[in-house]
């Protein structure tokens, strides 16, 4: 049985969600979210990678991410990928702390858009579950437990 848990990333833990805006920097490429890294490494084409990383906002990220031609392994990928944008996320020291301290409290993102790759949609309240899974994993990582 699982303990506590933090079903929502939003209010005190939307900090925890892609669209949660804090900018970090990684090879020269500034992002300004988690989800603009992983939709912006969806792409094959360097104009298109730019496209993405160009968005305002995470939601365009993610709109424009749809948008692009995506690379042949992304299935294979995309969940190293999401780890990758949130280690650069969580290696800002505040918000270092700010994972930690959910510990040691299951992470679920639970989401009313029927995301059940992802998350758990709260209406069928099925769902993978990765990015809870990835952050509670960076959490571990940041923490010495792996």
């Amino acid at each position: 049985m699982m303990g506590e848990t933090i079903d929502e990333f939003s209010g005190d833990y939307a900090f925890l969600s892609n669209f949660f805006i804090k900018p970090f920097e990684h090879n020269n490429h500034y992002y300004l979210t988690s989800e603009h890294y992983f939709q912006a490494h969806k792409a094959i084409r360097k104009t298109d990678f730019y496209y993405v990383l160009s968005s305002v906002d995470p939601a365009e990220a993610k709109k424009r991410g749809r948008e692009i031609e995506c690379r042949e392994d992304w299935e294979n990928v995309k969940v190293k990928i999401m780890e990758d944008a949130l280690r650069y996320k969580f290696s800002d020291p505040d918000m270092k702390q700010r994972l930690i301290n959910t510990f040691p409290k299951y992470l679920i993102e639970g989401n009313w858009h029927g995301d059940t790759i992802w998350g758990v949609c709260k209406r069928s309240r099925k769902g993978k579950n990765l990015l809870g899974q990835a952050l509670m994993k960076i959490r571990d990582e940041l923490m010495g437990r792996k």
